[in-house]
Parts: structure tokens; C-alpha cells; sequence
């Protein structure tokens, strides 16, 4: 979901001249506070987007592994077309997988200029008791926070060892259009297979806790 959603489309197009101009997330936080959207809800916009990516990654990857199957098993096949269909399952993984990264990179961002903000802002308190309550809710949303980007970290670092394994197999089939290339992979098949279904328990894990810190920042 984009951040800016709820702008009207001159309100957009006068953010987007802010952006352009000031280059910097000082501009960016700027023009949009003036449009009534803040950190938090930059926040909440970013990690959804985040999750919304891995569950786009769950999918392009088991599709993969249903397309290495598909290859492997049967009998008789052409094997420039076998390998077309692999190298594109590859290639839309890795883009998942560039996908997922660049959108964790955006939540990290602005969760460290939301939580300076709010640490900075604790000293501004008058009433003692409202910056003690407001502080414990800091401490408790970066705790919540730390929990929920450790496991898109875990989800993240567990594509790598699966793009790594599904290129080798598809270099291989590309240099060796035969059957015996084909009787290869089956026996790899089984390794990729264990690898896809640890990688979507991680990203299982990473959506379920974005999915409990967008409800808390929500409250």
C-alpha cells in the first residue's frame, strides 16, 4: 500500500514538488505532516507494504518449485522450452526476492527517524507521568518493532540460499540439454523442495508478527 493513499491529487502533485526539491527525508516527513500523514502512519503504510511483498514471494516461489517439478517428472519433454520456463520462474524469484529487500530497507528507514523523534520528543513533556507513559510506549513499540524486523531478516535471509540453488540447477539444465540433465535435477528436486518450505515458514513467521505490529500501532 502506498503511503500517500490518502492525498488528494493536488496535495500529491504539490508532495511530489516538495520531493523533488528538497531531496531529503527532512522534505519528505515535512510535506507530508502538511497533509496530515506522519511517521507512524509512514510506518504502518511501509511494514504493510513489506509483508504484502513477502506473501507475493510465497507464492512466486512455491509456483517455482511446482514448475521444477513439472520439468523433472515428465517422461518426455522438450528441454530448450524446460529450460525457457525455469530461467523465467528464476528470474521472477529473484525479482520477489530484490523486491522484499528494497521494501524492508524502506521500514528500517523511517522506523530509526520515528523512534529518534520520539525519544528527542520525550524531553518536550511538562507532566511527568504523561512522559513516563509516553516512554513506556516507546520502549514497547521498539520491542514489538526489533521482533518483527528479525523476522523479516530470517524471511530475507533464508531467499538467498534458495535463488543460489534454483540458479545452479538452471545453469545446469542450459548447459546440458539432454535427459541425463533432466535425471540430475530430479535427485536435486527433493533439496529445493526443503529449502522453499523452510523459506515460506520464515515468511510465514515475518508476515504474522508485521500483521500483530500494524494492529498495535493501530490501537
Amino acid at each position: 500500500m502506498e503511503e500517500y493513499y490518502r492525498v488528494s491529487y493536488w496535495s500529491g502533485f504539490c508532495l511530489l514538488f516538495a520531493i523533488i526539491l528538497g531531496g531529503c527525508s527532512s522534505t519528505y516527513y515535512g510535506a507530508m505532516e502538511k497533509v496530515g500523514i506522519h511517521k507512524r502512519d509512514i510506518l504502518v503504510d511501509r511494514v504493510e507494504g513489506a509483508r504484502d511483498s513477502q506473501m507475493d514471494a510465497q507464492e512466486q516461489f512455491k509456483t517455482a518449485l511446482e514448475q521444477f517439478n513439472s520439468v523433472v517428472t515428465l517422461k518426455e519433454t522438450d528441454l530448450k522450452k524446460a529450460y525457457d520456463r525455469l530461467n523465467r520462474e528464476y528470474e521472477d524469484c529473484r525479482d520477489a526476492a530484490a523486491l522484499v529487500s528494497e521494501k524492508i530497507r524502506k521500514v528500517e528507514s523511517v522506523s530509526e527517524d520515528l523512534f529518534d523523534e520520539w525519544s528527542d520528543e520525550l524531553r518536550l513533556y511538562e507532566n511527568k507521568d504523561l512522559a513516563r507513559a509516553s516512554k513506556k510506549q516507546l520502549l514497547t513499540t521498539q520491542s514489538q518493532y526489533r521482533e518483527m524486523i528479525g523476522r523479516m531478516h530470517r524471511a530475507e535471509n533464508s531467499m538467498d540460499p534458495v535463488l543460489k540453488l534454483f540458479r545452479d540447477n538452471v545453469l545446469f539444465l542450459k548447459h546440458n540439454l539432454n535427459a541425463q540433465a533432466i535425471g540430475s535435477l530430479q535427485g536435486e528436486f527433493a533439496n529445493l523442495e526443503s529449502q522453499i518450505d523452510n523459506l515460506i515458514a520464515r515468511m510465514s513467521e515475518a508476515i504474522e508478527s508485521s500483521n500483530a505490529f500494524i494492529a498495535g500501532m493501530k490501537e
